[in-house]
């Protein structure tokens, strides 16, 4: 089965609290991806720490090829339970998802993960056994394209408590919101973003507990090949473009000299715009064949600014927004991070002397310093980067 799992999570501290008290980790191995949500008992300081500890052993133990079995029973006989209110020091959450379309759900004192297919709810059937005394949900399913799982911390269904709604949002409440909201939404981080915002607009912006939304989308594989710089030795640019041209999906040029190139070597005209959407970025032009064509450096440095911000995890729905925007640089996010699981970036080493230039408008690194930065960004999303240096 070909897809890849998207995973994102945003989180809000307790008011007054310098650090969260849910930790999240996201395992990326060979076969699976896990997920792995924690929420410590209280908040703050200690909340953290145990939160911390539960999701870096179970991470820990998986990474080095431990079972998921083994992670969960270490787990639950390492921690310890609050002699005054007895209960466990930390609950947790674990989503396994294999390549051949396999999950595995553990659920221990969290609230149930929300399952959605074609935007609607799905029971998720379980198992219930005891370890050490503590109840543990497991569940097994098959996902396929389109699926979306939302785990979510108890901050998410006490939202607005004795605030704005009397007993808080409640998760058949949030069930609900999630049936309508998440069909239209592209990616596992708009969910969150989305779901968190709303939390905290229902605290008034003063969290009553940590917050943490978790959402992982199962999304088709989406391939993007982009070419920025030329080749070092101008002969190898037909084989450079040749190379460019055989990849799948959308096809993205950046820089006036690389934009010339692919245009003589596939005898396509370039048609520039004329047309700036954003004053401090310059206009795109077209060449057929070609989904997008922009301006180099400062196109470049202004998407990774925005790249940076949605990878952020801080980012609130509302600064998505700018995806939306219809200047190149916006443009060329969008595609990166909406319609993008797998980038293939061809780089030529070539140095134009004007990035060299000290009179620069702005203090921006040379192109090949940007494309780095860039690899770098995709892979923190999760997605799957090469590189070709020409």
């Amino acid at each position: 089965m070909s897809f890849f799992i998207d995973v994102a999570y945003e989180s809000l501290n307790k008011f007054n609290e310098e650090l969260c008290g849910d930790k999240v980790e996201v395992v990326r191995g060979d076969g699976c991806v896990v997920v792995v949500m924690a929420d410590g008992l209280g908040s703050g300081v200690k909340a953290n720490i145990l939160a911390t500890l539960t999701t870096k052993i179970i991470g820990t133990m998986l990474e080095r090829g431990a079972h998921i079995d083994e992670a969960v029973e270490m787990i639950v006989h390492t921690l310890p339970v609050c002699n005054v209110r007895k209960l466990a020091y930390c609950t947790f959450s674990i989503l396994q998802v294999f390549n051949n379309g396999e999950a595995r759900l553990f659920e221990f004192d969290n609230p149930p993960v929300f399952f959605l297919r074609e935007g609607k709810l799905l029971d998720v059937p379980s198992q219930c056994r005891t370890v050490n005394d503590r109840i543990i949900k497991e569940s097994r399913l098959n996902v396929r394209v389109g699926d979306t799982f939302v785990m979510v911390s108890d901050g998410v269904i006490h939202a607005g408590v004795g605030v704005t709604l009397n007993l808080g949002w409640k998760w058949e409440n949030v069930a609900d919101y999630l049936e309508r909201n998440v069909k239209r939404e592209s990616t596992a981080k708009a969910i969150a973003a989305l779901l968190i915002t709303v939390c905290d607009s229902l605290y008034m912006g003063k969290p009553g507990d940590d917050t943490t939304v978790v959402a992982v989308k199962i999304q088709p594989v989406e391939e993007v090949s982009l070419f920025a710089g030329p080749p070092i030795s101008k002969s190898d640019d037909e084989k450079v473009v040749k190379k460019f041209m055989e990849g799948k999906g959308i096809k993205v040029v950046c820089g006036g000299t690389t934009a010339q190139i692919v245009s003589r070597v596939l005898g396509k005209e370039i048609n520039a715009s004329l047309e700036y959407h954003d004053p401090l970025v310059p206009p795109i032009a077209k060449i057929d064949g070609i989904d997008l064509v922009t301006e180099g450096v400062l196109t470049l440095s202004r998407a990774i600014e925005i790249i940076r911000c949605y990878a952020s995890d801080k980012v609130r729905y509302k600064d998505l927004k700018i995806l939306k925007s219809q200047d190149g640089a916006a443009k060329l996010a969008n595609i990166l991070v909406e319609n993008c699981t797998h980038l293939r970036l061809f780089i030529g080493r070539a140095m134009n002397p004007a990035h060299q230039n000290p009179n620069f408008p702005v203090n921006l690194s040379i192109k090949f310093k940007l494309l780095e930065e860039l690899a770098d960004l995709m892979k923190r999303l999760g997605k799957t980067v090469e590189q070709h240096y020409y």
